[in-house]
């Protein structure tokens, strides 16, 4: 059997360009029928489906939508958008969880290319580069929503304004009289939390606030970790009054660690989420936080990879989506006295 060749070498071969090659192998009709003919021959020779059939077109076929972990409540905001956004579009959402394991993610990749799926969402603490540089080989668009790394020009993403949205929890909080106000960040080498900690830092500047190195804690986003931060924050001999957490689920572990010290929310300690997910009106008190648009960023990034499959360019590569604060009854007025040890 004829080696597979890679759809940049298909290109080269034929002597068109790689969205010529993407628009016969999705069954596009706008090729001259030359074209069509030369590279659908390539790629029935180097073991590619019959194109138009094993990759189905838009208006039919599916994405595939992969994310570290499906047991979060921002895992299915996101899914929520895209799904919305591909249904109008008769495009199914193929939804795979790599757990953040290299071997899961190989076989993703290959799955991926033998589903024949017309594109990928990318939504992954880390995408290595030959990882990237498999999908581009074989022709495959992907767009990565809240990159981990600073974005590139030729990587398709759609983040969201995490800058101003840590400026304007931080404003908020020293608005309310707040000096020492904490900051709990997320993975300190990954792009959004190094975002936000600067949005931060450039809110207390403004505010006339010193920067304490003592009142960031870098972590996982997730309960249990923001917990035993909150528990070394309070044991501070100048403990905050206020915490910025770097995402919602951070804030609840920030709420479990002051029920435990019997300290109350917004008396004692404000506190600021990020994310805005559906149980922050659920939760008492109710959860001041930063509405990150997120089924809106999973909606605009599936049309992104729609129009990149189909050989159009969008009409940014790179987008950012605003951020709004969300004030509700986690925040107050700074206490006379900080809380006890």
């Amino acid at each position: 059997m004829t080696k597979r060749k890679t759809l940049a070498a298909i290109a080269d071969e034929a002597g068109v360009s790689m969205p010529t090659v993407s628009k016969v192998l999705h069954g596009r009709s706008d090729v001259s029928a030359d074209t069509r003919e030369r590279v659908g021959r390539l790629l029935r020779r180097y073991g590619y489906p019959q194109p138009g059939r094993g990759h189905r077109p838009p208006g039919g076929g599916q994405i595939e939508f992969v994310i570290n972990e499906l047991d979060n409540p921002w895992a299915a905001e996101l899914i929520r958008g895209a799904e919305a956004a591909l249904r109008p579009e008769g495009i199914g959402l193929v939804v795979s969880a790599v757990h953040k394991d290299q071997e899961q993610a190989e076989q993703w990749g290959r799955a991926l290319r033998e589903r024949g799926s017309m594109g990928a969402i990318l939504v992954l603490s880390e995408l290595s580069a030959a990882r990237e540089a498999d999908l581009r080989d074989h022709g495959i668009p992907f767009v990565i929503v809240q990159p981990s790394t600073d974005a590139r020009a030729d990587a398709p993403s759609v983040g969201s304004t995490n800058w101003h949205g840590a400026y304007a929890a931080t404003c908020h909080l020293a608005g309310l009289g707040h000096r020492r106000i904490a900051a709990l960040m997320g993975p300190a080498h990954r792009h959004s939390p190094r975002t936000r900690l600067h949005g931060y830092r450039a809110a207390l500047e403004d505010a006339g606030l010193p920067f304490d190195p003592d009142l960031v804690r870098h972590g996982t986003y997730e309960r249990e970790p923001a917990r035993s931060l909150m528990h070394e924050l309070l044991d501070l001999a100048q403990p905050p009054t206020a915490v910025f957490a770097g995402n919602d689920m951070q804030a609840l572990g920030v709420y479990r660690a002051l029920r435990e010290r019997e300290l109350s929310v917004p008396d004692d300690m404000s506190v600021v989420g990020f994310d805005d997910l559906p149980f922050g009106q659920w939760i008492t008190p109710e959860l001041t936080t930063v509405r990150q648009p997120l089924d809106e960023m999973a909606a605009v990034a599936a049309r992104m990879v729609v129009r990149l499959a189909r050989g159009e360019q969008p009409e940014s590569v790179n987008l950012e989506l605003p951020t709004t604060l969300v004030v509700r009854e986690s925040t107050g007025p700074a206490p006379v006295a900080p809380p006890s040890r």
